[in-house]
Order: structure tokens, then C-alpha cells, then sequence
């Protein structure tokens, strides 16, 4: 396994460890969080901003790995698909379980789910078929506006919600539209070999 493909093994580990602290049921052990109060309103919980933090160094990985890779020109088949796995295990599980905490619109979730099993699909079909679809510039904004996004909520969307500005809200709504709008080109650029035979 070669660098690039280990710092990717990384963030799949990392995200493994965010999902368990998210679900884990620490007050069933009589273990609880320290909470803080910010700005005489705000009542943070420590266990979001750990998770916070972890999922910043997981999300910077999504770029060294890309980075190593080309530099070192050891970008291979195989890691390729496993990058596309844990960013998807990294983000959409976070997704889903901020979204049954209500902390995120489910509607944002979903739709945000829903297109990457149907791109995933697309390049799946097409992969067989020995056809590939280039990355979409566009592709690459959604992912960034869904992770700064998602820490912002991890964060109580601070420092904005002492104005109150609801950036988090809307990071995550603009990422929702990026995922439709990207999810069509796709299906756009893949239709002539979706219909070959």
C-alpha cells in the first residue's frame, strides 16, 4: 500500500472513530459531556466540538492523499475507489446522524445521499462498460461547501449564530443544489454510454 493510499486508510479509520463517539451511548455509562455556555445564550457540548476537530484533520487528508498522489505519481485503480469510499463514509455519515439529531435539514440529507448513489451508480455502469466520466469542477465546490459546512455545524455554526447568521444552514442548502446540478451533468456527460450497447 503505497502513501497516498495509507493517509486515505486514515480518514476511513478517523471516520470510523466519529461515527462511534456520535452514537455511542455515553450517558448510559454515567459519562456525560461538559457543556459551556457562549455568549450568555449558546450552550455548546464538548463531545461536537471533539468530533469538530476530528473531522477537520479527516477532511484535510481528502487533500493530502490527492496531493501525495500526484506528486509521487502513485495514483492507482485501487485508490481511486477506496478515496471515493471514505469521503462518502466520512460525510454522509455524519450527515445521516446529525440529521436524525435534527441539528441539519433531513431534506439536505437526503438529497445529498440520494445523488451520490446515483452518480456512484452511473460510474459504476460505465466503469464496466471500460468508459470513465472526468471529475466535475463543480463536483469538487459541492464537497467543499458540504464539509465546511458540516463543521460549522459540528461547531454550533460559531461564531455566526451570535449575530445570528445561519452559515451553516446555508452552506449545507447551496451543497444540496451543487449535488443536484452535478448529479445531472453527470448523467449528462454518461448518457451516451448508459445507452450503448
Amino acid at each position: 500500500m503505497n502513501k497516498a493510499n495509507k493517509i486515505t486508510m486514515s480518514r476511513i479509520i478517523m471516520s470510523i472513530i466519529i461515527i462511534a463517539i456520535l452514537l455511542f451511548p455515553f450517558h448510559e455509562i454515567g459519562f456525560d459531556f461538559p457543556t459551556y455556555l457562549i455568549g450568555g445564550k449558546i450552550v455548546i457540548d464538548l463531545k461536537y466540538i471533539i468530533i469538530g476537530l476530528l473531522f477537520i484533520i479527516a477532511s484535510l487528508t481528502d487533500y493530502f492523499d490527492g496531493y501525495v498522489a500526484r506528486k509521487y505519481n502513485i495514483v492507482t485503480d485501487f485508490g481511486k475507489m477506496i478515496d471515493a469510499i471514505s469521503d462518502k463514509l466520512l460525510t454522509n455519515s455524519v450527515l445521516i446522524i446529525l440529521a436524525c439529531e435534527g441539528k441539519v435539514s433531513t431534506t439536505v440529507a437526503v438529497v445529498i445521499i440520494m445523488r451520490d448513489i446515483v452518480v456512484d451508480s452511473i460510474k459504476m455502469v460505465i466503469g464496466n462498460k471500460g468508459h470513465a466520466v472526468g471529475a466535475i469542477y463543480l463536483a469538487k465546490v459541492k464537497t467543499t461547501l458540504l464539509m465546511v459546512g458540516i463543521i460549522l455545524t459540528l461547531f454550533y455554526n460559531l461564531p455566526f449564530e451570535l449575530i445570528p447568521l445561519r452559515v451553516s444552514d446555508f452552506l449545507l442548502a447551496v451543497a444540496a443544489i451543487l449535488s443536484v446540478i452535478t448529479g445531472i451533468k453527470y448523467y449528462m456527460m454518461a448518457k451516451p454510454y448508459l445507452t450503448e450497447r
